[in-house]
Order: structure tokens, then C-alpha cells, then sequence
């Protein structure tokens, strides 16, 4: 049997009497830490006890250490010692050993004494109601997604300036470099400090220890929160909102939604990466629009559409979080394929080329439709065949140019970039990506060419075939 003991915040002033009485009467004593204030006053009590700060000097991850501790209590109640194990603050208050011994032992192993814990010590160091919101964060595990600047903070064990460096790397991608912080120092001992500095000093001060904790107030302006920007889009629709907000409907946001999704793809292109955070943001807009809408008509709200996506990312990635076990890409992207065939099993499907949504660009709608082809058999075995298919498809589309007869040359031409897309998806190449970049690569040396005119002091419509021709040739030199 180990009782589970909490030594409190500070001395010995706040253990609780049982938890006193239980470490008198134990057969055998462990703490944690002799790092800990009413360490001293127990041995003055003449209370003798072992600690397991020798593992500290040997270890250098907590996670190692904890476990080891929990290892060596379980075995001793596994021997059917009578065993008092004593920790900082409350049992279960950013314990992770304690939550070892618990995970490992039956219910009647083991018993928790509480003892009150930092953070009743730090509502009364702060002023702080903790019933209005609060988050409690662990220093040394927590990650930036943990953030939420929208209610009251504790990150406790600050153990020293290092964690408090990368701690205050994690909070400054969220939070301000002068957002006002508060330092908790041996809160409930006589030399008890709470101190506000501003984020970026925080790991500048020398008397950060083990009794260290962290407070971030509420950051309401903090534009960070996805919520926030939830709030936003409301108001714009509401009643005191934007009129042209207020007017919009899934129907004239199409062609927004449309060119948004351009813009993000044309800053990628140009590698403008500090223009693509401002572009995704447009795009997140218009989701976010289409489900204030949606939410205010009744299908669905953000909080639908964020769950449908969670959903199906895990149920389409088993070799990430399931059991299943892939060697490359191709086997990703067959198992995907699969679970999309069961997750449609019992549903109306539209026929294969209509699951292609019609409102593609011309080229991809082209590739996408050709791949749909090839699931079933229908498709070229080898590279030579398509050539031989686009070669035919040109000498076509000559002999409509030679007729000269404008639905044919139409018709032709058509063929001919079909037959083009499906020499690229046999080759393995994005076309529409494909032909972007020609696109971009032309602008590049067209602009090129009006510099060199306007050095010149000319434009290049006063230009004779043959000078354009030739600023075309400079361009090509210079530019590829």
C-alpha cells in the first residue's frame, strides 16, 4: 500500500493533519524532491525519509526520471511495504510520476492525501477568481496549440532561466513581445515575490527556481484566436454589420472563393511567402463567410465543417494513427482511394467522370477526368501511343485550318489540348501547373522586353517584327 501524499505549496505550516499523522506512522518515507520547503521542517520533526534527487543528477529528461520513480514505488508496494510517498503541492496537480504509480496500481494500492497545492497559493498571490476561466499549463510539456490568450493562464515550473527561454519562444508566437507578464516566486513562504515584466524579459531574471510559475492575463486583442476572427465575421453579418457582408449568399461568393484560391497559388509561384500568409488568410475568410452563412441558415456551423475534416484526415491516414503499415507514397495514395470506395459504400454515387466537379479549371477538369478513365482500364500502356494520339490530333486540326471552318478548328484544337493533358498525367505532370509556369516564364521575358524598349526610349508596338524578335532572343539569353 503507498500513500500519496501532498506536502503543500510551502512549509510545513500547510501540510493537513492526516497528512502529517500518515508520515509519522510510515514504515518507510520518499520524497520526490528534498528540494521543497517543509523538506527541513520534517526532518526537525525528526520524520526520516528518502528522496530521489539522486536521479535528477543522473538524468537529464524528466520524463526518464518519473518514470524511474514510479518503478521503484511500485515495486515496493508490489513487496508489500507500507509506503509514504510525499510530492510538492497536491498529488494530482502536474504530478507525472503520481500519475504513473495510479496508472499501474489497483484502486485499493493506493490512497491520495491532498495537501493544497501552488495554485490556491497563486489566486491569492494574484487576486485571481479562478471560476471566471482558467488554463493550467505545464512548463515543461505544453505546446503552442495548448495557447488560448481568450481566458487566464498559469504555466507552472518554470524550473529555471533555460526553461523559461523556450517557454517564452512558445509564447511569443502567439502572444506580443510586451505583453505584461506576472512571475510567481515561492508563493506562500515569507519570501513570497510576484513580479510583471514584459514577455521578452522573461528569461533575463537570476532568481527563477523551482517555486517558479508564470500568469498570462486574459489577451482579448490578441489577434491570433481563430474565435476572434469567428466574432468578426458575426458582427459584419449582423444587424449593426457591413451591407454588402450582410447582402452575400453562397452564390456571389463563388467567384470570390475562386479568386481567392488564384492568389494564394500565384504568391506560391513567386515564392512571396510573407504574401502567402496574407492570401491563405483571404481564403480562410471565405470559408469562415460560407459557414456564418450556413450557420445562420441552419445546416452547419465552423465547428461541423472543422469536425468533418479532423474526422476524415484520421480515417484516411490508418498508417499514421492506426496499425497500418505502408512502404511509399503509391501505397498512401491506393489506401486513400480504398477508404473513399467504403466510406461511399450505401451511397448514391453520380458515375465516375460526373464525381469530377465541373467547375475545375479547363485543364485539370481534363486531367481529373482522364485519371477517373484510367481506374478502369481505359488508358494509353505506353508513352509512344499518346505521341502517336497528339501527333494525329495536330494533323487534324491542320487540315480544319485548311477548310477553314470554325467549329471544326474549335473542335480540333480541343482534341489536340486534350490529347496534350494526357501526354502530361502519362508523363506524371501537373499540367495545369505545367502551363502556368510557360505562362509565367512568357510574362517574364515580355516584361524584359518592354524594360529594354524603354531604355531605349521606344515602346514595342513602335517595334518592327524583326526588333521584337530580337529583344525576344535577348529576353531567352538573359532569362533562362
Amino acid at each position: 500500500m503507498v500513500k500519496i501524499i501532498g506536502l503543500g505549496a510551502g512549509d510545513l505550516k500547510l501540510l493537513t493533519l492526516e497528512a502529517y499523522q500518515s508520515l509519522q506512522e510510515a514504515e518507510l518515507v520518499y520524497l520526490r524532491t528534498e528540494k521543497h520547503p517543509a523538506a527541513q521542517d520534517l526532518k526537525q520533526e525528526g520524520i526520516e525519509f528518502n528522496t530521489f534527487d539522486y536521479l535528477y543528477q543522473k538524468q537529464d529528461k524528466f520524463e526518464v526520471i518519473y518514470e524511474q520513480i514510479a518503478r521503484e514505488i511500485i515495486e515496493l508496494v508490489q513487496e508489500d511495504k507500507q509506503v509514504v510517498y510525499a510530492v510538492p503541492g497536491h498529488p494530482l496537480v502536474a504530478e507525472e510520476s503520481v500519475q504513473q504509480i495510479i496508472n499501474n496500481l489497483d484502486d485499493q494500492e493506493y490512497q491520495i492525501i491532498a495537501g493544497p497545492s501552488f495554485l490556491e497559493l497563486s489566486f491569492a498571490a494574484l487576486g485571481l477568481d479562478p471560476i471566471s476561466g482558467l488554463k493550467v499549463l505545464d512548463g515543461l510539456a505544453f505546446s503552442v496549440n495548448d495557447l488560448d490568450p481568450s481566458v487566464d493562464t498559469i504555466i507552472c515550473q518554470v524550473y529555471n532561466r533555460n526553461i523559461a527561454s523556450e517557454i517564452k519562444l512558445k509564447l511569443m508566437e502567439i502572444y506580443p513581445d510586451q505583453f505584461k507578464v506576472k512571475l510567481l516566486h515561492h508563493v506562500g513562504l515569507p519570501e513570497e515575490k510576484v513580479e510583471e515584466i514584459e514577455l521578452y524579459q522573461l528569461d533575463r531574471l537570476e532568481w527563477i527556481d523551482h517555486l517558479t510559475s508564470l500568469y498570462l492575463p486574459v489577451d482579448q486583442a490578441n489577434s491570433t484566436q481563430f474565435n476572434q476572427l469567428l466574432e468578426i465575421m458575426e458582427t459584419l453579418r449582423g444587424e449593426d454589420g457591413c451591407p454588402w457582408d450582410q447582402k452575400q449568399d453562397h452564390q456571389t461568393l463563388k467567384k470570390h472563393l475562386i479568386e481567392e484560391s488564384y492568389e494564394v497559388i500565384e504568391r506560391i509561384e513567386d515564392e512571396d511567402y510573407f504574401g502567402l500568409a496574407e492570401e491563405l488568410g483571404d481564403l480562410l475568410l471565405q470559408v469562415v463567410f460560407h459557414a456564418q452563412i450556413a450557420k445562420e441558415e441552419g445546416p452547419f456551423t465552423i465547428y461541423h465543417v472543422i469536425t468533418e475534416i479532423i474526422e476524415k484526415l484520421i480515417r484516411r491516414h490508418p498508417h499514421v494513427f492506426g496499425e497500418l503499415e505502408v512502404e511509399n507514397e503509391n501505397q498512401v495514395i491506393s489506401n486513400w482511394e480504398e477508404i473513399k470506395e467504403q466510406e461511399a459504400e450505401g451511397k448514391d454515387r453520380p458515375s465516375l467522370l460526373e464525381q469530377v466537379p465541373n467547375q475545375l479549371p479547363a485543364l485539370m477538369l481534363a486531367q481529373k477526368v482522364q485519371k477517373q478513365a484510367a481506374k478502369v482500364g481505359f488508358d494509353w500502356t505506353k508513352v509512344e501511343e499518346v505521341l502517336v494520339k497528339v501527333d494525329e490530333e495536330l494533323l487534324e486540326l491542320k487540315d480544319a485550318l485548311k477548310n477553314n471552318q470554325a467549329e471544326e478548328i474549335i473542335e480540333e484544337l480541343g482534341d489536340l489540348i486534350f490529347a496534350v493533358v494526357n501526354l502530361g498525367r502519362f508523363l506524371e505532370i501537373d499540367t495545369e501547373l505545367c502551363l502556368r509556369q510557360a505562362v509565367n516564364k512568357f510574362k517574364k521575358r515580355f516584361n524584359y522586353m518592354e524594360r529594354q524598349a524603354d531604355k531605349n526610349g521606344q515602346q514595342l508596338e513602335q517595334l518592327t517584327n524583326e526588333e521584337l524578335e530580337k529583344l525576344w532572343q535577348q529576353a531567352k539569353k538573359e532569362l533562362y
